[in-house]
């Protein structure tokens, strides 16, 4: 056997053993990131994917001391409410949704982010 061989295969082995050391290590364990697994979910948080995004931002805000826990689970609460309203909305529909439902979603949604700013705005002011 050569040497070159022995090393190929020494330098197989450490990745055999490493990788699922380094896949533990590495694999999401908050909530934020679990809660993105959701069905209809296309790439890496793309696709649409706001209300997802949305617990995230708000995570990091609770994070950074501009929103408190109780604020940020009141507007998740109210986002995942709205999503599930949207999702039963298109499966009644047969996942087409007429544009009226469409506007009051789009406008109810707007509404929420719009409270999530009026709670960080006088934060923003101070610093």
């Amino acid at each position: 056997m050569s040497l070159k061989s022995m090393l190929r295969g020494t330098a197989v082995a450490t990745l055999l053993l490493a990788v699922p050391v380094l896949a533990q290590t590495a694999a999401p364990t908050d909530s934020a990131n679990q809660a993105c697994q959701c069905e209809g979910h296309r790439g890496r948080h793309g696709g649409g994917h706001k209300f997802g995004r949305m617990e995230r931002r708000l995570d990091k805000r609770v994070a950074e001391g501009r929103l408190t826990q109780a604020q940020a689970d009141s507007f998740k609460a109210e986002a995942r409410q709205l999503h599930e309203e949207m999702k039963a909305a298109r499966a009644a529909a047969n996942g087409q949704v007429d544009e009226a439902q469409r506007a009051q979603f789009k406008e109810r949604r707007k509404a929420l982010r719009e409270k999530i700013k009026a709670a960080l705005a006088p934060t923003q002011q101070g610093a």
